[in-house]
């Protein structure tokens, strides 16, 4: 009997490490910060429970800032239609998406644009952002 109650108390334990580690869009983004970039792909990891997009974006100074985009998992990415060779690194790509809301230069990505006019859902959020309501 001590055997099967340290099983389940391992197992909880590992259960609530991996759900405690993911969190809910509204925790970390603002659906009221709507963004557009442009940038130059730096990085992909087709992670999960999330992927991430790595670009450099020119600021209006002129300086680069490296975004972090956040998206759904890889692996939902890829049944959506996504190809590991899309995002090569120097690949200019538009974002749409959500501010994170500690002011970083993150964001949850909902569309990806490709430099070949490929629209890609990325996945993450609640709602379409307000650049596209208005079209």
């Amino acid at each position: 009997m001590k055997i099967l109650t340290a099983f389940f108390i391992l197992v909880i334990g590992i259960a609530s490490g991996s759900t405690s580690a993911h969190h809910s869009f509204a925790a970390e983004f603002d659906n009221t910060k709507p963004v557009q970039l442009t940038g130059t792909v730096t990085q992909m990891k087709w992670s999960n429970p999330h992927a991430w997009v790595f670009i450099d974006v020119e600021d209006e100074s002129g300086d680069v800032v490296n975004w972090a985009l956040e998206s759904i998992s890889g692996n939902v990415l890829l049944r959506r239609g996504w190809r590991k060779a899309d995002l090569p690194v120097g690949t200019v790509i538009q974002i749409e998406g959500w501010q994170a809301r500690n002011g970083t230069p993150t964001a949850s990505a909902f569309y990806v644009t490709l430099s070949d006019g490929r629209r890609l859902f990325a996945g993450a959020g609640t709602a379409k952002p307000a650049t596209e309501e208005q079209e």
